[in-house]
């Protein structure tokens, strides 16, 4: 008994600390503290963190899931481009998509699953207490928040659409969560969105939400272009310096 609590007790603590890495190695990506193009040496970055490779080696095969990483033909990790040139489209994508969600209830036969809402509401009241720390890692329960509130519409395909949407921003995204007042602010509008739907307040929950993805693409565009900033003048002093060509000491005659 003792040996399988041992072993229970040594796989929580590798578990946390591969989430260590994972938050990160990712939060580091994103304040550009890489150069784009840069290849990630996990040998490197275990000593930084003062963890084992395996850890980091890890959460580099997350971070190209999340498409924050490109891996190559050489086999090494390098830092994505940032892409901001759709950004807009999928945003106003995105909110056509929610608002339709959200609106929906107002049609004669149609109403949100008041339950699930009240559920929603009691979960984000519980996150309210005890935020997340901002390491990007809010966009999760970020998702969840949008999904479960699309979910509750009763249009099972919109909420489809919307997880496809959110695979493509994702990487982006995560700008908007990397200090402590724009996590609170988020938590805030969600419980605002959710409060307004409780209340049969439609047009009202329409207005929050649309606020409230509108603040995101705002905080999002200036965040990753400071970030894609950060990394040029990162890539700049790594560069090597060109090399000083030498003078000839030939006879120019020969």
């Amino acid at each position: 008994m003792a040996l399988r609590s041992h072993g229970r007790t040594r796989a929580a603590a590798a578990q946390l600390l591969r989430e260590q890495a994972y938050t990160q190695i990712r939060r580091m990506i994103m304040l550009g503290e890489f150069p784009t193009g840069h290849r990630l040496a996990e040998e490197q970055i275990a000593e930084q963190l003062d963890v084992s490779r395996t850890p980091v080696r890890e959460a580099f095969v997350r971070l190209h899931a999340d498409r924050v990483l490109t891996r190559f033909a050489d086999g090494g990790y390098y830092v994505a481009e940032i892409d901001l040139f759709d950004l807009r489209d999928l945003y106003e994508l995105r909110l056509t998509l929610e608002l339709r969600g959200v609106t929906r209830a107002s049609e004669d036969g149609v109403e949100h699953d008041p339950v699930a809402l009240a559920a929603l509401r009691q979960t984000w009241l519980e996150i309210q207490q005890s935020p997340p720390d901002p390491d990007g890692s809010f966009i999760e329960l970020d998702e969840s928040f949008h999904l479960a509130l699309a979910r509750s519409s009763g249009n099972l395909a919109l909420v489809d659409m919307l997880e496809t949407i959110n695979i493509r921003i994702r990487p982006v995204r995560t700008y908007d969560f990397l200090t402590e007042d724009r996590i609170e602010s988020s938590i805030a509008e969600h419980l605002g969105i959710v409060e307004a739907l409780l209340d049969g307040q439609i047009p009202l929950a329409a207005d929050r939400l649309r606020d409230h993805i509108g603040s995101s693409l705002e905080v999002v565009e200036q965040r990753a272009a400071e970030a894609m900033r950060q990394r040029a003048l990162n890539s700049r002093r790594t560069s090597p310096p060109a090399e000083l060509e030498q003078p000839s000491h030939e006879d120019p005659s020969r």
